[in-house]
């Protein structure tokens, strides 16, 4: 009789104990990923599969992800290696980035300003974008954001963008337009960068 007695009073104090404190708290905590360890003033080197230098990324904070080993990166500077001679590097920042434990899947977020030097075949370049995910080994890159692309005087504006920089081919996808200059006119004009077309249009819309 006693076993039978403590059967039904143990669950029974259980449930009263529940009831009167109440469901157990929720954690609402919301931040970022707990991470295995921090470095500060960091460079990464990335390889291509034919193990030939093809991305360098300097940050002054990097986090590591424990769980899956991802780099959570602040304010990330990049370079970009060109695969043919005697064309420069493509070069750029972002507020915030991450990388894949493998080194194969980039994103960088926010704002993202990238830009090529002039060179004996082309003027200066520019690139203004937000929010793009990039495949780091094989230097493709695209973004579903506005976009806008200068070389030299020449400008181009749409919505959504892919680039290979093998081979220095970038699309813009929607709503396309812009002002292009010939080569020659081109060479000669002033070359312009598409971060002061971005403020200008904003102090004029603020203006307006």
């Amino acid at each position: 009789m006693a076993i039978v007695v403590l059967a039904v009073l143990a669950p029974a104090s259980w449930f009263l104990e529940r009831w009167v404190e109440g469901p157990p708290a929720v954690n609402d905590f919301v931040g970022p990923p707990v991470s295995d360890y921090e470095l500060y003033t960091s460079k990464v080197w990335s390889y291509d599969v034919n193990g030939m230098l093809n991305f360098i990324m300097t940050s002054p904070r990097m986090n590591r992800r424990g769980g899956d080993e991802s780099l959570y990166i602040n304010a990330p500077e990049f370079t970009i290696i060109s695969k043919k001679p005697g064309i420069p590097n493509w070069r750029g920042n972002a507020p915030f980035g991450w990388v894949n434990k493998s080194g194969t899947l980039m994103r960088l977020d926010n704002a993202v300003y990238m830009w090529r030097p002039a060179y004996a075949q082309g003027p200066m370049a520019t690139l203004c974008t937000s929010n793009v995910t990039g495949w780091p080994k094989e230097n493709r890159m695209e973004t579903a954001d506005p976009a806008t692309m200068t070389q030299g005087a020449s400008v181009m504006n749409g919505v959504g963008m892919r680039a290979n920089l093998n081979d220095n081919h970038l699309e813009l996808l929607h709503d396309v337009h812009g002002t292009m200059y010939s080569s020659q006119n081109n060479a000669t004009a002033k070359p312009v960068d598409c971060r002061a077309l971005l403020a200008s249009a904003t102090g004029a819309g603020t203006a307006g």
